[in-house]
């Protein structure tokens, strides 16, 4: 060997040492290790899952598989769509299934009893002796036998509870199988809590805004996408990657009992809330960006309801067997489309479309114009495939509503399999069914037998190839998601700096600032409001009848103030005479009659349907359909599903009788009037006893009384019609928007969408002329 050949094998080993000597640095973050690339990605790992790191070009990476090899999977410089082809292509059928699932409601720590309990070593959950933060019996099962990585999140104790244990189940999935993290979801959680005090300088357990109602109501899309980026900092920060909303439905039936969750009856209000609201949820700012507006900021919203569920016959909610047709009397379905097309898959941000979509539970009645089939959206071909996917290019995961393939055995029930359309068709036969028709994943399914099962039914009708592609794709979509908000990078979280983030001052006070605005002032008779802080006040208590939710759960009646007394009396003088008051303030709700659906009534030799009514009193559906529209349950003997010349009575009907007593006692003094709303209503029954009438969307009492006492000015516009009585209502198309008459009060007002008032008088700013009918 020559001379100036060691010389050359000498400066070449010399190079490859300086080129693979690791540039990264690691240090102990106590249950987890971080290990951070100079100008790359920050990694994540458990030291006890048995993951070992990587040393390419002195860069670091996480050996996820353990095969002592860098996957492109795993190598985080490589674009996601590669990434989540390679991983896709490595992964088993039963791999893949597990990816398919989607968890049913989880709460940290489990119930002890009930609905989705769980139990640790067998035992329930018991305070002071199990660990918060361990993974239940049941977690462990789903994520290590059937391979799920999609988790539904209800409940948390705290947020640094909700941290640790996030850190504790991503280490678990980190050590089996292919290292494939958990993508942790959460319906809407930032309602308010009505009574909370407001403290500009105090944090909170997480930020309070107004329903999606009330969002809707500031006609301010800025003031959503702020929403978006707020709630996605707190959801990062307990370990949640992906949002089950927004909810875009256009709520063109009045009386849908989801109708609170939607931005109202405007298909291009709605769009432009789903816009931002995506906007803000998806994007990644400054550090945490990684690239196309994706990275550690980043939460996937699941845009629903897929292709509208506002239209529900008569208002009944297809939860329950009894509301399960969407019908479109006024041959308006494709309006319906657009919070989608031209809001959620039209983002103005890099991102570009809502990650995810939702379909709803309903059959869109007559609406399959290719294969002609009445069946519930997520099990219809054409709704997903030819409509969803090729005519709107939309190819991100379609995830089912939850239960859809259960079993169906009663017409009233809120946990009821939800099968509409297909229910004589076996489990595995409705998994298959939902596949073909092109959907990715199965909400509220924790168990893969059935998805197994519906591959071998594929594979006898198309072959091995195909079924494997099939299930190929779905896992691309799946992974894509689970890729772009850096999961693979790094999964866990600072117990601390969650604890930090979660509820902290700025983000309290960008809520409260955000419920002032969705206030909505419909009456100020001779400019009664704002009152002076010198005024005595009276407030009749409020009875509440007693209920039942839809988990069976009753709360018994009662009778106490609806609102913080405590609050009230910083505001002003409080007394229980009226008397002595200069003015009374009544708290009550919009009218609530049911679900349009009673078995009492089929005892009685009835159909089972009644009114939903959205007046108080007592009412009689004289101008209901004779024949409805829809019809037909394999529970049923008959398909005619109207409740014609029946009568319904609001089980708050108290609320009425209360502000005409108040009105009588006050003896012509001024009643201000604070409607808590979730639906239209039929405003003439209260409106004449109403100096003043306030409409509300979910917020903390204190906004309201910031908005009595003059501290704030009102600004919020109605984002619905309020009826001028339910023989409107009745007639109305449930698929068609702005098509009722509106009552108009005694000041000469129409209570319409865009309708509110301020101090001066009628809003007409801007908002009213962009939005207007």
């Amino acid at each position: 060997m020559t001379k100036s050949f060691m010389l050359s094998l000498s400066v070449w080993a010399c190079s490859t040492l300086a080129i693979a000597q690791p540039r990264w640095t690691e240090t102990d973050a106590g249950s987890f290790r971080v290990v951070t690339n100079p100008d790359g990605q920050t990694l994540g790992y458990s030291a006890e899952s048995g993951v070992k790191l990587l040393t390419v070009a002195g860069l670091a990476f996480k050996d996820l598989n353990r095969n002592g090899v860098l996957d492109p999977y795993e190598d985080w410089r490589l674009p996601v769509e590669q990434r989540a082809k390679d991983l896709a292509s490595k992964l088993t059928v039963e791999e893949i299934a597990g990816l398919m699932l989607y968890s049913s409601h989880q709460s940290i720590p489990a119930r002890a009893g009930g609905y989705f309990a769980g139990t640790y070593g067998g035992k329930p959950f018991k305070e002071g002796e199990t660990d918060p933060t361990a993974l239940t019996d049941q977690q462990q099962k789903f994520l290590q036998t059937d391979h799920l990585r999609h988790v539904l999140i209800t409940s948390v104790q705290t947020p640094e509870v909700a941290a640790r244990w996030n850190n504790r189940m991503q280490a678990f999935c980190e050590r089996v199988g292919k290292g494939i993290p958990a993508n942790n979801s959460s319906d809407p959680r930032h309602g308010t809590v009505a009574r909370a005090e407001y403290n500009a300088a105090a944090g909170g357990r997480i930020s309070m805004w107004p329903s999606s109602l009330g969002l809707a109501a500031t006609f301010d899309p800025a003031l959503v996408e702020q929403f978006g980026q707020i709630a996605a900092n707190e959801y990062r920060a307990l370990g949640i990657t992906t949002a089950l909303s927004p909810q875009v439905d256009i709520a063109t039936e009045p009386r849908w009992g989801r109708f609170e969750g939607t931005f109202g009856e405007s298909p291009r209000l709605s769009a432009a809330m789903a816009q931002a609201y995506c906007n803000g949820f998806q994007t990644s700012l400054g550090p945490k960006l990684v690239a196309g507006g994706w990275g550690f900021g980043s939460v996937n919203a699941m845009v629903k309801h897929w292709p509208g569920g506002g239209a529900g016959e008569a208002g009944r909610d297809a939860h329950y067997a009894n509301g399960k047709y969407a019908v479109y009397p006024g041959n308006n379905f494709d309006q319906h489309l657009i919070p989608f097309i031209q809001g959620a898959f039209k983002l103005n941000g890099k991102t570009g479309m809502a990650s995810a979509v939702m379909p709803y539970y309903t059959i869109s009645w007559n609406q399959d114009k290719k294969n002609g089939e009445n069946i519930a959206n997520n099990y219809n071909r054409y709704l997903i495939t030819d409509l969803l996917r090729q005519k709107y290019g939309y190819d991100g995961v379609v995830c089912t509503d939850w239960n859809v393939t259960g079993d169906h055995k009663v017409m009233d029930s809120f946990i009821d399999g939800k099968s509409w359309g297909v229910e004589k068709l076996s489990l595995a036969e409705r998994h298959y069914k939902v596949l073909m028709a092109g959907v990715d994943q199965f909400g509220g399914n924790n168990d893969a037998k059935p998805i197994l099962e519906a591959y071998q039914l594929g594979i006898k009708q198309h072959g091995e190839p195909f079924m494997r592609a099939r299930m190929e794709q779905s896992a691309v979509r799946l992974l894509r998601n689970i890729f772009r908000v850096g999961l693979f990078e790094n999964p866990y979280l600072n117990a601390a700096e969650s604890s930090r983030i979660v509820g902290k001052p700025a983000y309290m006070q960008a809520g409260y600032e955000a419920q002032l605005k969705s206030i909505v002032m419909l009456k100020n008779k001779a400019a009664v409001l704002p009152l002076a802080s010198t005024k005595t006040v009276y407030v009749p208590k409020r009875y509440v009848a007693a209920s039942r939710n839809f988990l069976g759960i009753e709360t018994p009646s009662s009778t106490d103030y609806p609102v913080n007394m405590e609050l009230v009396k910083k505001y002003f003088k409080v007394t229980d005479n009226p008397a002595e008051a200069d003015v009374a303030l009544v708290f009550i709700e919009n009218p609530k009659t049911g679900i349009g659906y009673d078995v009492e009534d089929l005892k009685k030799g009835g159909n089972g349907y009644l009114p939903i009514s959205l007046q108080y009193g007592p009412y009689t559906a004289t101008d209901a359909r004779a024949t409805s529209l829809a019809g037909g349950d394999p529970l049923e003997s008959f398909t005619n599903r109207s409740y014609k010349d029946k009568s319904v009575t609001a089980r708050n009907v108290t609320d009425v009788q209360l502000v005409a007593e108040t009105r009588q006692k006050m003896n012509g003094k001024p009643v201000i009037v604070s409607v808590a709303v979730a639906n239209p209503m039929v405003f003439s029954e209260i409106e004449g006893d109403a100096s003043a009438i306030l409409v509300s969307f979910g917020v903390q009492d204190q906004a309201l009384l910031d908005i009595m006492s003059g501290k704030v000015q009102p600004s919020g516009l109605l984002p619905m019609q309020m009826p001028a009585s339910m023989s409107v209502v009745e007639k109305q198309a449930e698929d068609v928007p702005f098509d009722m008459p509106c009552h108009r009060d005694s000041e000469g007002n129409s209570y319409d969408f865009g309708f509110g008032l301020n101090w001066k008088g009628v809003i007409k700013d801007a908002r009213v002329t962009k939005y207007k009918k």
